[in-house]
């Protein structure tokens, strides 16, 4: 299906900021979503910001006045970048991208996760 490769993840200082990267690849028609969720140990996955073909972004309130997605379909990659964090943004990050296959087949996968640590 498809594979994902994050990047970007690091240990930040309270107020700092990172940048993430996820880039597609595999047999691949076509995406139509991509987008970033956290995991924190001991919680359910969640959804920190979607970005799609039709040029729309979503955002989790908690972080849509400090983070930007941005999505380059036509490269298969999708960016996060996180400003002002704070050590409650510290999580494991997941890159997922939604489309369709060379076969027509639907596509949904994850990337392994990117780890984000906010300490000061």
């Amino acid at each position: 299906q498809v594979q994902l490769v994050e990047s970007g993840g690091g240990l930040v200082r309270p107020g700092g900021s990172l940048r993430l990267s996820c880039v597609a690849s595999g047999k691949i028609g076509g995406l139509y979503a991509m987008g970033w969720y956290r995991q924190v140990a001991g919680r359910q996955r969640e959804s920190i910001a979607t970005s799609t073909n039709r040029d729309t972004t979503d955002y989790a309130d908690s972080v849509k006045s400090r983070f930007t997605i941005s999505g380059d379909f036509v490269n298969k990659t999708v960016y996060l970048q996180l400003k002002s964090l704070k050590l409650e943004d510290t999580t494991v990050c997941y890159c997922s991208a939604e489309g369709v296959g060379t076969n027509g087949s639907r596509l949904q996968d994850w990337g392994q996760g990117t780890q984000v640590t906010v300490s000061a």
